[in-house]
């Protein structure tokens, strides 16, 4: 374990970026980083993502920077300093791009890049990411294929991460870690 790494699980609009936005916020004025970095890994694809997108960025305060990446983030991960905070917001996404858009080797070799990167980063990371295999087991086969690989990726992360917390109703229940 990497003592900087936590990973915020939850549904859709369960507060679970709010909470990682809250903590990071904690670390930042208490002087435990330098610099926030808030990595959003959506891409604009159509009207409606646009205004989420804009709504997320005017709920930040200016001083976070921000970097938009849907693929690379184990390369904007090795580039950050032991005094930067990032939240990573959202796996879900990242993974929908990696399904969608690139070879299944190319993602393989994605993805064990994205885990060596959490393992050697020495900034504090959060990662946010939906819980979806609560559900039924959907019907189509690029569907099943994302249940299956975000299960088998949050399983990863959890295991790499010092602290892992499942939000609902706004209220995070810890996992692993310290309360």
């Amino acid at each position: 374990m990497t003592g900087r790494v936590e990973f915020i699980l939850g549904g859709a609009r369960s507060g679970k970026s709010r909470l990682g936005e809250q903590r990071a916020e904690r670390w930042f004025s208490d002087g435990k980083v330098a610099r926030l970095i808030y990595l959003a890994t959506a891409r604009p694809g159509d009207e409606e993502m646009v205004s989420r997108i804009a709504h997320h960025q005017a709920s930040r305060p200016a001083y976070w920077q921000l970097i938009e990446e849907a693929w690379a983030l184990d390369q904007v991960l090795a580039s950050l300093a032991s005094d930067d905070c990032v939240v990573i917001d959202c796996l879900t996404l990242w993974l929908t791009t990696a399904l969608c858009d690139y070879s299944d080797s190319a993602f393989q070799h994605k993805r064990a890049a994205l885990l060596s990167a959490l393992r050697a980063t020495r900034a504090r990371v959060i990662l946010i990411s939906n819980e979806v295999g609560h559900g039924i087991v959907p019907l189509g086969e690029l569907s099943r294929r994302f249940v299956d690989e975000s299960g088998w990726l949050h399983q990863d992360i959890a295991a790499l991460a010092d602290r892992v917390d499942f939000v609902m109703a706004g209220l995070p229940l810890t996992l692993k870690g310290d309360n």
